[in-house]
């Protein structure tokens, strides 16, 4: 690499997203693409996990949010949800420990309690083993939806205001912040959906307020870090705002 393109690549660098946020999409179609059952996708889906969280090491961004599964999501066929349910835990088992050894460390936010005992108890080792690392924080969004996200942080306060503990007039963006996921870690940056859809899917309403957002046409499987970093680097180029106004008022 050249001098010149190097400077380049730091510069980018430099103005790239601490946290991005990645709506998986495509699994099934990828799946139908390829003449095979959906769950066949799910499980191709998994390796382009493994890469974006290598990429995301790699390029030491502080968060990657993943949303793995809904809560809208239950209302797929029964067979699919049990599927989906069993990919889940091996892949808790088998990624775990890779995740430890590269410090990552790994969270599930969500309503988990929704999940069977199995589900919760590898969930419950696998942020109980990486909880100490101080890499990369990967957040995986499971039976996640983000108006539950606020209705929950809502419950928090309302019951605070009920036990004479908080006055009405207290609560603030701030105090609901603090109740929501994500709360403790840096703003999402970037927002990445794959597949061609151009929708949220009530993902992280709350949180991705002043984020940009990229999308592609890629299918989750065959999501790579091509493709991650074409993101990145569109992201680099553009100007935020933050609700402000442009340069000379436009």
């Amino acid at each position: 690499m050249s001098s010149e393109n190097q400077i380049i690549t730091d510069d980018l660098h430099e103005s790239g997203p601490r946290h991005v946020a990645i709506i998986m999409d495509g699994n099934g179609r990828w799946a139908k693409n390829q003449g095979k059952l959906r769950i066949s996708g799910h499980k191709a889906g998994v390796k382009s996990v493994r890469r974006a969280v290598s990429f995301a090491v790699s390029n030491k961004l502080e968060a990657l949010t993943l949303y793995a599964f809904s809560s809208e999501n239950w209302n797929r066929p029964t067979a699919e949800v049990t599927a989906l349910m069993e990919l889940f835990v091996w892949a808790l088992d088998s990624e775990v420990k890779s995740l430890h050894k590269h410090n990552v460390r790994l969270r599930v936010i969500g309503d988990t309690s929704r999940f069977n005992a199995r589900i919760q108890e590898r969930i419950r080792r696998s942020e109980e083993l990486t909880q100490q690392n101080n890499g990369l924080t990967l957040n995986i969004a499971a039976n996640y939806g983000g108006r539950w996200d606020i209705i929950h942080g809502v419950q928090q306060l309302a019951a605070q205001v009920q036990e004479g503990l908080l006055r009405p007039d207290q609560i603030t963006e701030e105090s609901l912040s603090s109740r929501l996921a994500l709360h403790d870690l840096t703003p999402v940056d970037l927002v990445i959906r794959t597949g061609g859809e151009h929708r949220i899917s009530n993902f992280l309403l709350w949180q991705i307020a002043y984020a940009e957002f990229y999308f592609t046409d890629v299918l989750w499987p065959d999501f790579d870090e091509q493709v991650f970093e074409g993101a990145m680097n569109a992201f680099s180029l553009r100007e935020r705002r933050f609700g402000g106004a442009a340069p000379g008022g436009a």
